[in-house]
């Protein structure tokens, strides 16, 4: 069963694949990451890291029973309460509800142990799957944007109704 995992150095070589083997099918929703990403990327790893370790950021893997990465889940912004989500899912793992629980279980975590109260995220209007997701988690549109040069909308997701008991989520 996938599990969410915060991001660790060992996660690295795992990453790396996961970027690699879906940079196409990330590309066809959103900006390519640019071949500097993927020459550059122990360094980079390093860099989020010590974003996350000085309390900026927060990045989680989901990481597959074989140690695989399926996707990433992160909080980037961290500041005031709140942060902006981004997460993408493999493209073989897609479809399966993967990133709706990820998502669910990061609002979980931020409204618990993180401490926040609301997250913003955005998405192109022609991710359908990525405004789905953020439709089952509780997010509600709050205003348009452009990403990329393509028209977008924002989201806002407020946590009250995260803090139950054990900062578990609730199941929509």
């Amino acid at each position: 069963m996938p599990e969410l995992q915060p991001l660790r150095l060992e996660h690295g070589p795992a990453l790396l694949s996961f970027e690699e083997e879906n940079r196409a099918y990330f590309s066809a929703t959103i900006s390519d990451r640019g071949d500097d990403y993927f020459a550059q990327f122990d360094e980079r790893l390093r860099d989020l890291l010590a974003e996350q370790d000085a309390g900026v950021c927060r990045f989680h893997v989901v990481v597959g029973d074989a140690g695989d990465v399926l996707g990433r889940v992160n909080l980037m912004d961290v500041a005031d309460g709140g942060a902006e989500l981004g997460y993408r899912i493999a493209e073989r793992a897609a479809g399966r509800g993967l990133a709706t629980s990820a998502v669910r279980e990061l609002c979980g975590l931020a409204a618990g142990p993180y401490g926040l109260v609301a997250l913003r995220a955005r998405t192109t209007l022609d991710n359908a799957a990525s405004r789905t997701v953020l439709a089952r988690t509780g997010f509600v549109v709050d205003g348009e944007t452009r990403i990329s040069g393509r028209p977008g909308l924002t989201y806002l997701r407020d946590l009250g109704d995260f803090a139950v008991a054990g900062g578990a989520a609730p199941r929509r």
